[in-house]
């Protein structure tokens, strides 16, 4: 039976790596269609994956209506809504998938109809020079145990300690986009860490094979995870504000939102944010949620009591 998966790929500038990438895929035999989403490309990539396309038929490139530019959530988003598959994968477009990527996930999902996606490990390919440290940090990306789908929010990183995964190493059932909606579009960056903390929560995530890779992440002077930290501290404070605001909406249990209100205020004080800015969001956040008034940890963060707190705790050190 053809396993029924369809491998989304967003693409800017990216045509020292696509033709690697889309091999990579082509090898899979459960995958029946690759969506390529050109995201305004201004080198060959369009050209690259056109060529691809003219020979293989399970190859279909779309682009934004106006062809502009406007990043990775609305390009797989504009991907995922295009999709024909029962299941859906990523790739972006300077990784590759090894042989076999699928097999785990194909035994797991379809024996188990209550498990809306599955999680792999990854490692890295650097084209870059790098360090010993480098390597070894990036030797492999996964989840470091077992974890209940039930327990998977609080043990993932970034929330817990377990380690984290890697869109390029997920699988998911289409209909997930149905319980947890699509990536965020305001965000630059982060969008797919938002997007997996929504599914620990709200979906059945089931780890498959993390001792070992099943696809490489490529690692390259343009990455824009290595190159820019300022980027992604103001993207992670938007992340955790709208995470919390999806938690109201959602319903989402009180225990869990209390780790999201963590991570809001530790990344506000991280950004430096102003005091009166901290109380407009303090109260505008009770007033949206009286439920957090149950929390403990609301009132310890209260705008004016953190700064009490850090005037003292310099006076002692």
């Amino acid at each position: 039976m053809k396993f029924n998966i369809t491998v989304i790929i967003p693409v800017f500038n990216a045509e020292e790596f696509i033709e690697k990438a889309l091999n990579s895929v082509l090898i899979q035999s459960e995958v029946n269609e690759i969506i390529i989403v050109d995201d305004g490309s201004t080198d060959t990539s369009f050209q690259i994956c056109n060529r691809l396309a003219k020979d293989n038929v399970i190859i279909k490139i779309f682009q934004h209506p106006d062809k502009k530019n406007y990043g990775r959530s609305a390009s797989r988003n504009l991907g995922i809504k295009n999709a024909s598959s029962k299941y859906i994968a990523f790739l972006d477009a300077d990784d590759y998938y090894l042989p076999n990527r699928f097999t785990k996930d194909i035994e797991i999902l379809e024996a188990h109809p209550n498990i809306d996606g599955v999680y792999n490990a990854i490692s890295a390919h650097f084209y870059r020079d790098s360090t010993i440290i480098e390597k070894e940090k990036l030797k492999l990306t996964t989840i470091r145990d077992r974890i209940a789908p039930e327990n998977l929010f609080e043990n993932m990183g970034p929330i817990g300690h377990m380690g984290y995964f890697s869109g390029i190493g997920l699988t998911v059932r289409k209909t997930i986009f149905n319980k947890v909606g699509y990536f965020n579009n305001i965000l630059e960056v982060a969008e797919d860490t938002e997007l997996w903390i929504k599914m620990s929560l709200k979906a059945n995530l089931q780890s498959g094979i993390i001792d070992k890779p099943v696809a490489m992440r490529g690692v390259h002077k343009q990455n824009t995870s290595f190159n820019n930290d300022s980027l992604y501290a103001v993207n992670n404070l938007k992340m955790y504000e709208s995470l919390l605001n999806w938690c109201y909406k959602e319903h989402i249990r009180i225990s869990k939102i209390d780790l999201i209100w963590k991570k809001v205020w530790i990344n506000r004080g991280l950004n430096n944010t102003k005091l009166v800015d901290d109380l407009l969001f303090w109260f505008n956040a009770i007033i949206k949620n009286l439920k957090l008034l149950k929390l403990k940890r609301v009132y310890k963060t209260f705008p004016i009591l953190t700064r009490i707190k850090r005037i003292f705790t310099f006076k002692l050190v």
